[in-house]
């Protein structure tokens, strides 16, 4: 993603955004006597954290603060100052603390707020313990709204927007996977060319100078020859005259390092030099499209050399993609659409096992 300008973020100290809740005890012993389903979490770096599970309601006999809400933790020794996101809650050892919030915070928000906390990491080490007195005093830097207070709409999107990249990538990477290992059998597909009657107009873009641009009032994603965020390399203002691209269409790069990189704008958008726009004939799924900018992608690292043999001067001519076809020899957009759903399904049964570690 582009860089982020925090010139009108304003200083927060952590005691004015969270309360801290010291850890007691939790030992191996006592995970091993009193097992249960309440996270137990230590200072370790490892596990986000975690060290088992223990029972509720020896915890609360022994004394043990236990949170049932999502929270932070943050750890007193040994990683000192690591910061977890527990989101059905926890208990912590001796050698944690529980950060709960002023406020009730969506997932995103306690994602942003650990990034955050993360960077004051640095101010501590293995022998130099995290006490209550000192963290609640340190200082973080957050995005503000116009009265001044954190603005948690721009954190909630923010890490959404982060969110969505993850999880188009990790689909992307994934049927990639599919195709290099044959678990997608290809032999039986049909070329098509982007121009044919069933799929796009292809535009030249606006070709704009990205060092001409302004960002007085940015308002329209600026995209060039990228393959990290969408392509869009800055955010700038809208010209006059110059009309922007529709959310929703596909930018293809013709050259350079990232050639063949596509991607589906998610929001209005200029164009750099090389970047072709791909506007659908008629109406394709979100997931069509995605299981198509893969295809383009691959045949552009397969077939094509930056600086060498580019896809400017195929794009328009003999460029082809491998695409399902059906009984009737057309292309099966149902079988597209399918086989990205159940990409997208395993990927989030991978995430949640990854989760329950």
């Amino acid at each position: 993603m582009s860089k982020i300008d925090i010139t009108k973020w304003g200083e927060f100290f952590v005691g004015d955004l969270f309360d801290i809740i010291n850890g007691k005890g939790i030992t191996k012993k006592e995970l091993f006597e009193h097992k249960g389903n309440i996270l137990a979490v230590q200072s370790g770096e490892d596990k986000n954290g975690c060290i088992g599970y223990i029972d509720e309601t020896y915890c609360k006999e022994a004394g043990y603060y236990v949170c049932k809400e999502p929270c932070l933790t943050v750890a007193r020794s040994g990683s000192s100052g690591f910061v977890t996101f527990q989101e059905k809650g926890c208990v912590c050892g001796d050698s944690a603390k529980i950060l709960k919030p002023k406020q009730k915070l969506s997932r995103n928000q306690f994602l942003f707020f650990r990034t955050i906390l993360m960077i004051n990491k640095k101010k501590y080490h293995y022998n130099d313990k995290v006490s209550e007195k000192r963290y609640l005093k340190d200082i973080i830097m957050l995005p503000i709204d116009n009265n001044g207070f954190p603005d948690y709409k721009y954190m909630d999107e923010y890490i959404q927007r982060i969110l969505t990249l993850v999880d188009d990538s990790l689909t992307k990477l994934q049927l990639t996977k599919n195709l290099k290992t044959n678990k997608l059998n290809i032999s039986k597909f049909k070329r098509f060319h982007l121009y044919d009657e069933c799929l796009f107009c292809i535009d030249g873009g606006t070709k704009l100078d990205k060092v001409k641009m302004t960002n007085i009032s940015p308002s329209i994603n600026f995209v060039g020859r990228a393959n990290a965020n969408n392509g869009v390399t800055d955010f700038i203002d809208k010209i006059d005259g110059v009309e922007p691209y529709d959310a929703g269409l596909m930018t293809v790069s013709l050259g350079g390092e990232y050639l063949g990189s596509c991607f589906i704008q998610d929001k209005p958008f200029y164009t750099s030099q090389n970047v072709n726009v791909l506007i659908p004939k008629h109406e394709i799924s979100y997931n069509c499209k995605k299981y198509i900018a893969t295809m383009i992608f691959r045949e552009g690292r397969l077939h094509y050399k930056a600086f060498i043999d580019e896809l400017n001067r195929h794009i328009k001519t003999d460029f082809s993609i491998p695409l399902p076809v059906n009984s009737y020899n057309k292309i099966d957009w149902d079988f597209m659409e399918q086989y990205m759903i159940n990409i997208e399904k395993r990927i989030y049964k991978n995430i949640v096992c990854f989760e329950k570690i």
